[in-house]
């Protein structure tokens, strides 16, 4: 088996703990929970606003699957999780605009969404993924 490797990239936001922004073994690439944060200030944006918390958090996703050597097409499972339920509507819209125009197999990743906290107040949304490469 192929060694693990730990994936960085200065296009996603700076793990702020003990974890990898991701890891790569042999074809399997997992990116960590991604929130809303810009990589260059590494402030958490969009405060209130979940639909653009979610595109900016799946742009952090889109970054470490890069360093990967992955794409959205690549990716088998997307983990949401939303601290409210209100917000589901405009999550799941912003969310199917950016990953579906990200699949150009139509085939679009499986998905669970779980409602609950997360670690910082200004945090509406986090989101990770397991990808299989070839």
């Amino acid at each position: 088996m192929t060694d693990r490797i730990a994936l960085s990239t200065t296009d996603a936001p700076a793990p702020a703990h003990t974890f990898s922004q991701g890891v790569k073994r042999g074809p399997f690439v997992q990116v960590s929970g991604q929130g809303p944060v810009d990589p260059a200030t590494g402030e958490y944006v969009f405060g209130g606003d979940v639909a653009a918390q979610t595109t900016r958090t799946l742009q952090n996703v889109e970054a470490i699957l890069a360093a990967g050597g992955a794409t959205f097409d690549d990716v088998m499972m997307l983990r949401v999780y939303l601290t409210k339920r209100e917000d589901f509507a405009a999550m799941n819209d912003a969310y199917g605009e950016f990953v579906g125009s990200r699949v150009a197999s139509g085939v679009l990743p499986s998905r669970t969404t779980v409602f609950t906290g997360l670690p910082r107040e200004e945090m509406l949304v986090e989101i990770d993924a397991l990808a299989v490469t070839d």
